[in-house]
């Protein structure tokens, strides 16, 4: 009976979707009813008919649940046209205070991305992934992506993710997961991710461990040295201080039951001292444990095949064990330990260190120095382990600083095939969220997000992707426009007109990248790892001319930069020079050796009288430099933006400026003559990686800067915000040429954690 009731309130839910969807304006500059921001979603959700004809991208411009993505996560079975349903929830929760021009344009660009098959280059989308009619108006156009689909975020936080847990009920199902961040607050959030209470603040550091003795408690450990208790359920603090130990850290958190004595939660410290504390009363207790010698010891309750409970605890690369009495290192490691886990199987543990090995070992094995039950490899840091099951059966996931996850079946260590590129930034924590049928869990990384992911080999078991890691990327100013990308395995370049592609310098890692004109062509400036610097002919594939050496470490930046001499080469490198070379001679013009330390971007820009080249980096300065005379323009500008990692020239009226992007998350334009301030842009986006200007019209200038989720474009005379482009995941190098074939647009290329994307902007569609 209620299975009939349950058919016949989906099929309301579906007609009602059906109805609604119709409503929803075609034009996506007319914001639709509120009901329908509000609610279509969640009525095509309940008549199983979540997908992109009853949910069209018009609404998701406007869409305000802010619940997609936990929608599709709750069923995780559905219609297959969800291309822009998908799109749209990996930007989701970057979006929130983004215009609906914002959100169409970054669709657009998602949506182009993920349709396109991974061995497609080509300059314009394929009929599947061809924008429907609303996209007409966005003012951004695609051209060319090799882009990882954005993966949605189960819950992002203001910063970085330190420690995770989940609360269960007495029957086994989570109630609760609490995530810990580097500001010292926590979160307790329901199982979709929404937030179930206000954040609460507890340490004056991160929140670097979580441990849920049960009954709802929580206990949070910090960085301030001090231990706290949280009810989850209730969302409030139980006790702001069990104990704190001033001037130390707590580097592990674990239970431990102790021969004839109820469980206790403990506590070590960087000082050495491991506190004890019952979870009932929360009061400390008197217990003989051992004394820690390391202060990034890791202690972790495990309980022997004969019942016996016992302390594991590490010292840099040995794993000691402790049996109430006595103490004896049980393992030892090839580097030091950074993770440690107790098994279900009774007195197994496994532990994983900074090179990546990963093992299995077993308390019943009593010899000295016991040898591993099985070991794997992770290949990168393991900085995470948890213990899950993928097919009913025991497994191992571990996680890393390079964002990855890999699973292990247990006990063994077989290798489940498959890297999961979970994170663009190391993981710091995973928890379990259980699941029906498969298991679940949660990651959590300095990305600033929580990420769920289903144990099953449809997540896990795909082929090892290769990783899109760009080091370097640079467009032709002038058609045919020509895109270089740089990886570890060599240099591509794309025909964005004839769609043709080549391999340039296969094996060769390349550092950074330009295109010169010598003798009336383009040739491509390649910086390699070994701190030369060579040019390539794109269509031959063969160096042209001399080699240029003399930097002491690798180049970071190139530029070509115009010149009354002709087109000249200009390096810097993280030896702190800037070296002025004849690209085609190879011959060093100049050499500048003022900034102090690494020199991390370049900017060049030409008028009828002068021709400037600027240089930011490491020191925080930034320096102009006059490329005919091969001198210092004006005075050193002190920028106090920690380090610089890009810059750019901006034209504003009669003066000239040059735009700062910083490590602190400012951009702040300087006047070139004066040196002195001229405005400050405030974009809270986290750590600015970019910055490139073009013209708009009535002779106005935009700036486009790249951010932590996105690239953010503004009226430099304005100074208002006209344009947001997210992406949800970090871009590093942004650059800019005029397309000569529409006079009104510009062509962006834009490269970071995700891959590499080309689009058109029409300045004249910028509100």
């Amino acid at each position: 009976m209620h299975e009939a009731a349950d058919i016949r309130n989906a099929e309301i839910h579906r007609k009602i979707a059906a109805a609604l969807a119709n409503l929803v304006p075609s034009d996506p500059t007319i914001p639709p009813h509120p009901y329908l921001r509000r609610h279509l979603a969640e009525h095509a959700a309940e008549g199983h008919v979540l997908d992109d004809d009853h949910v069209p991208p018009a609404l998701l411009a406007w869409e305000t649940s802010s619940g997609v993505r936990q929608l599709l996560a709750a069923q995780e079975e559905g219609p297959e046209r969800r291309e822009w349903l998908h799109a749209w929830a990996g930007l989701e929760p970057f979006a929130q205070q983004a215009g609906p021009l914002s959100r169409l344009s970054s669709m657009r660009l998602a949506h182009y991305s993920t349709s396109l098959l991974p061995s497609q280059t080509q300059s314009e989308p394929t009929p599947s992934s061809a924008a429907p009619q609303t996209f007409h108006t966005s003012p951004v156009t695609p051209l060319w992506s090799d882009c990882a689909a954005p993966v949605p975020a189960w819950s992002t936080m203001g910063t970085d993710v330190t420690s995770l847990t989940t609360v269960v009920d007495a029957s086994g199902q989570t109630t609760a997961v609490v995530v810990g961040d580097g500001g010292g607050s926590l979160r307790i959030l329901r199982r979709d991710g929404s937030l179930a209470h206000a954040p609460i603040t507890i340490h004056n550091g991160a929140v670097s461990h979580l441990l849920a003795p049960g009954g709802g408690l929580v206990i949070t450990a910090g960085t301030d040295g001090c231990v706290a208790v949280v009810d989850a359920i209730h969302g409030r603090l139980v006790r702001k201080v069990i104990t704190c130990r001033p001037r130390t850290w707590v580097s592990s958190l674990t239970s431990y039951r102790p021969p004839g004595r109820l469980p206790l939660a403990l506590a070590a410290f960087s000082d050495g001292h491991i506190a004890a504390f019952d979870t009932g009363r929360l009061q400390i207790q008197a217990l003989h444990l051992p004394q820690l010698h390391d202060p990034s010891a890791i202690i972790h309750g495990i309980t022997r095949a004969d019942g016996h409970p016992c302390l594991l605890f590490t010292e840099r690369d040995t794993v000691h064990c402790f049996d109430g009495g006595t103490q004896f290192v049980h393992s030892r490691h090839p580097a030091r330990i950074r993770a440690l886990l107790a098994l279900p199987q009774p007195g197994q543990y496994a532990v994983a260190d900074e090179n990546g090995n990963v093992s299995v070992h077993d308390l019943a094995d009593t010899t000295d120095n016991a040898a591993p039950i099985a070991s794997a490899v992770h290949a990168t840091p393991v900085t995470a382990l948890l213990h899950t099951t993928l097919d009913r059966q025991p497994a191992l996931a571990s996680a890393a600083g390079d964002g990855t996850v890999r699973l292990w079946r247990l006990p063994d260590l077989e290798p489940v095939d498959g890297e999961l590129p979970a994170h663009t930034a190391p993981i710091t924590a995973m928890t379990h969220l259980g699941g029906d049928t498969e298991d679940r869990l949660l990651t959590g990384g300095a990305d600033r997000l929580v990420r769920r992911w289903t144990v099953d080999h449809l997540t896990f078991g795909q082929p090892p992707q290769a990783r899109k890691h760009v080091t370097a990327s640079a467009l032709s100013p002038s058609p045919p426009h020509l895109l270089a990308v740089a990886r570890a395995a060599g240099v591509s370049v794309w025909n964005l007109a004839l769609d043709t592609q080549r391999t340039l310098l296969k094996g060769q890692k390349a550092t950074a990248l330009a295109w010169p004109r010598v003798q009336g062509r383009f040739l491509l400036a390649v910086a390699l790892s070994d701190n030369k610097i060579v040019c390539v002919d794109p269509d031959t594939g063969e160096q042209a001319g001399p080699e240029m050496t003399g930097h002491l470490l690798p180049v970071k930046t190139l530029v070509a930069s115009p010149a009354k001499m002709g087109q000249l080469l200009v390096s810097g490198s993280a030896d702190g020079q800037v070296r002025v070379w004849e690209p085609r001679t190879g011959r060093l013009l100049r050499k500048f050796s003022d900034h102090q330390f690494s020199v991390r971007c370049l900017a060049t820009h030409r008028n009828p009288g002068q021709n400037f080249v600027a240089s930011g980096g490491g020191d925080g300065n930034v320096r102009i430099w006059d490329a005919d005379n091969l001198e210092q323009h004006g005075q050193t500008i002190k920028c106090d933006q920690d380090v610089i990692n890009d810059l750019a020239f901006v034209q504003e009226s009669d003066r000239l400026l040059i735009a700062s992007a910083g490590q602190d998350g400012t951009l702040k334009l300087w006047d070139v003559s004066t040196a002195e301030s001229a405005h400050e842009l405030t974009l809270e986006d986290g750590e600015l990686s970019a910055v490139t200007a073009l013209p708009l019209p009535q002779e106005r200038t935009a700036i486009a800067a790249a951010g932590t989720t996105g690239i953010h474009i503004w009226d430099a005379t304005t100074s208002r915000r006209l344009l947001s482009i997210v992406t949800g995941s970090p871009i590093r190098s942004l650059k800019t040429v005029q397309d000569p074939d529409r006079d009104a647009s510009s062509i962006l290329l834009a490269s970071g954690a995700a891959g590499t994307m080309a689009f058109r902007l029409d300045r004249e569609q910028l509100w």
